[in-house]
């Protein structure tokens, strides 16, 4: 097959693709806009090998905070997510936390929903294979929690939520969250911050076969 037009069904594929679909209508992103943008990030990395080898190798694990993500599903499969207690506008988001030294990722994961959401009422669907990085704005770099991090290293879960609304409190010791609701998978992408919508869309698309169904 010519590579011209092999590289146009890859191209197909990917625009078809729903997770993908879902954070361009979320973003008011065009197909052709964002043709665009694969365009010349695809010839920025062109340079030479010598190059995307020093971007592979720019990242460490030992600069990214080891931590735990939960994405938290009800029986109508919609996902949990709060409001970042403060913070200006609508930042939400799912439970996350830090892993403590020698602590393993599921007991993190509970003791996280615990300290975020006041009640650990849940059980495991299935867990990410591999780490998923994300950096700090600049802005974040070096303050508060975030100081010495380079950003996070997060292992996810999936986790059943088995217990009743009314079960959640959000008012515990440390407060994480100022409010929280459940949402739809499809509206997901759409609420997180920025510069955490790549690790949101890749935990998406690895636990889409434990989640039935997949609403987009």
């Amino acid at each position: 097959m010519p590579k011209t037009r092999e590289n146009d069904r890859a191209l197909a594929e990917l625009l078809a693709d729903p997770v993908l679909q879902m954070v361009m209508k979320a973003d008011r992103v065009t197909e052709q806009e964002l043709i665009s943008l694969i365009g010349a990030t695809l010839s920025r990395l062109g340079a030479g090998t010598k190059d995307r080898g020093a971007l592979k190798g720019a990242r460490s694990a030992r600069d990214y905070r080891a931590s735990v993500g939960i994405m938290l599903l009800n029986k109508a499969n919609q996902v949990f997510v709060g409001r970042r207690h403060k913070t200006n506008g609508d930042a939400w988001q799912m439970p996350q936390g830090g892993i403590e030294e020698g602590e393993d990722v599921r007991v993190a994961a509970f003791r996280e929903l615990m300290e975020e959401i006041g009640t650990d009422k849940a059980e495991i669907l299935a867990e990410s294979k591999n780490w998923l990085y994300y950096d700090f704005p600049g802005a974040l770099i070096g303050k508060g929690r975030h100081k010495g991090w380079r950003g996070q290293r997060q292992k996810w879960l999936v986790m059943r939520f088995i217990g009743k609304d009314s079960d959640i409190n959000i008012n515990t010791a440390d407060v994480e969250f100022s409010d929280w609701k459940w949402v739809s998978l499809a509206e997901l992408a759409g609420l997180v911050v920025p510069f955490k919508r790549l690790v949101y869309l890749s935990v998406l698309d690895e636990f889409r076969d434990a989640v039935e169904p997949f609403g987009v």
